[in-house]
């Protein structure tokens, strides 16, 4: 096997990492100045991402706070707040050294104790329980060092430190005693990152200003970060065609991804998700009649074509993915088995399970729920699975929700047959799969826990094992089993990934297309020709 060098930093022993601040390799000398407009659907509750997950947050707070790390395109930590890093031998424990020269916007030094607290902060209140759950203690013997201390081995533990996992929050702001998810900072708040919030209107629009004290001399290369926001995707694709906007990224919908790729003004590019990890997925509720009975399942499974919905209803801009873990990860089993379609055998295994045909034709009747706001990816495949599994004698009922609220209550709660989801890996299983499969976290009122209620010792054992082990190989391993086992028992068929896009104005240069792309630090993107 292979081994990347993501897995072996974030599992091996002792390692020293030098300073390393190139990013990228600059195809031209960057021009310095100049404003980029950003489009975006995703609606920020505020812009804090130590308490909160998702892209909304994300995108912009990872501009205001700097992180410890962060990554490129290749899986390679390097150093952005800590210089230098090293983790123990016995896996124990991780030392962070940080740069000297940080700042918060407000003046005051970024020092080891802010580091402590925004890691504890993580850990109490980021809904991703899972990333600094092992971390027992953290030291400060000094203003610029931290030390990790964790109750067992963490491979995850650097990939944790990313910028969209991992912001640094300053003490002297949010350690007031006030409740921090609620802290009103969270809306007006001051980081170490390259650009510094102007503008906050809620639903509407951010204006982010280049931070001047920025602790990457000569960075950021933009003026400022204008992120326009409207939920209707049409509006922000026009306002991309139009020149109205320079930067318009996560677009999923085939239809203007295809439209927008025919623009000789602007590039468009897939690079830039690979740890999202995002997929596209039918979930079954386990613990509900007849989906308690694996062999139901599984012909469902049978009795859906996979490259229907990738070629056909998403124009051949989605790959298939037929696993929990993303199939570009190094962690992916490609043996897992893919359920091709097959009407005969579904029918057949249905026949066997019971659930014989009535005089109507069909068997059994379910509801499909899916995500509001999806669209092609969630309503338009759950129409299709309508019809689909209609041909193996099951009536499918598409239930719509009002909102994100209404769904997100009624998964949460088991109140369904069937669900569309979409689900991201957040770049290591640790973070972002286990949640769904372990029994430990089936948590009824929490969405994105285990709600499809599956339960199988063997998948905790495995999963737990694989949360701790430090050797890659063996880490694997673990990997593979649990695929092959989820494979079998399918609580979930797992249908594409989706195809996250950005568009941009071919002006503009080093257009983010590391792991985590517009979820991290731009402060390397630059306009090729001179702007006012």
């Amino acid at each position: 096997m292979k081994l990347t060098r993501r897995e072996i930093l974030g599992s091996a022993g002792a390692l020293l990492i030098a300073p390393d601040i190139a990013f990228h390799a600059h195809a031209a000398e960057p021009q310095k100045g100049g404003t980029m407009v950003m489009v975006s659907t995703q609606v920020p509750r505020h812009l804090n991402p130590a308490v909160q997950s998702g892209i909304a947050t994300a995108v912009p707070g990872t501009q205001i706070f700097a992180s410890p790390l962060r990554y490129d395109a290749d899986w390679n930590p390097h150093p952005y707040l800590a210089e230098s890093w090293k983790v123990a031998e016995d896996g124990l424990s991780c030392t962070l050294n940080l740069v000297k020269n940080a700042k918060f916007h407000d003046g005051k030094p970024v020092t080891s104790d802010d580091v402590k607290f925004s890691i504890e902060t993580i850990k109490a209140h980021h809904p991703f329980k899972t990333m600094f759950e092992p971390v027992s203690s953290i030291e400060t013997p000094d203003e610029h060092t931290a030390v990790i201390r964790l109750a067992r081995p963490h491979p995850a533990l650097l990939l944790c430190m990313s910028g969209a996992l991992c912001p640094i929050i300053p003490k002297h702001v949010f350690g007031d005693g006030q409740d921090i998810v609620n802290h009103p900072a969270n809306s007006n708040p001051i980081g170490s990152g390259p650009f510094k919030l102007a503008e906050f209107k809620a639903g509407e629009q951010i204006v982010l200003e280049k931070n001047p004290d920025f602790f990457i001399e000569g960075r950021p290369y933009l003026d400022k970060i204008v992120i326009r926001i409207s939920p209707d995707l049409s509006t922000v694709v026009l306002a991309t065609e139009n020149g109205q906007a320079d930067f318009l990224p996560w677009l999923a919908e085939s239809q203007y991804i295809t439209r927008l790729q025919k623009s000789d003004r602007l590039g468009v590019t897939d690079k830039g998700y690979a740890a999202v990890g995002p997929i596209n997925w039918l979930a079954f509720n386990t613990a509900k009649a007849p989906l308690d009975n694996k062999a139901v399942r599984q012909a469902i499974g049978y009795a859906i074509d996979r490259n229907f919905v990738t070629k056909a209803l998403l124009r051949g801009i989605a790959k298939a993915q037929r696993s929990p873990i993303i199939e570009s990860s190094p962690f992916f089993n490609p043996k897992m088995p893919s359920y091709g379609l097959d009407l005969d055998k579904a029918n057949a295994m249905l026949d066997e399970a019971g659930h014989k045909k009535g005089a109507d034709g069909m068997r059994f009747k379910l509801t499909i729920d899916y995500l509001p706001g999806g669209g092609e990816q969630q309503q338009g495949v759950a129409q299709y699975l309508k019809s689909q599994l209609k041909k193996a004698g099951i009536d499918i009922e598409v239930r719509a929700s009002p909102d994100f609220p209404t769904w997100a209550k009624r998964i949460s709660n088991y109140d369904f047959d069937l669900t569309m989801d979409e689900v991201y890996n957040w770049g290591d299983p640790v973070i972002g799969v286990h949640r769904t499969y372990l029994s430990s976290n089936i948590r009824k009122g929490v969405i994105w826990s285990n709600t499809q209620q599956y339960s199988n010792p063997k998948v905790d054992e495995l999963l737990n094992n694989a949360a701790v082990e430090k050797d890659p190989k063996k880490r694997k391993a673990f990997y593979d089993e649990f695929q092959m086992i989820v494979g079998d028992d399918l609580p979930i068929y797992w249908i594409n990934a989706l195809p996250y896009h950005t568009v941009y104005d071919k002006r503009l240069g080093n257009v983010p297309e590391s792991i985590w792309g517009s979820m991290q630090s731009m402060d390397e993107v630059y306009w090729k020709e001179k702007r006012s």
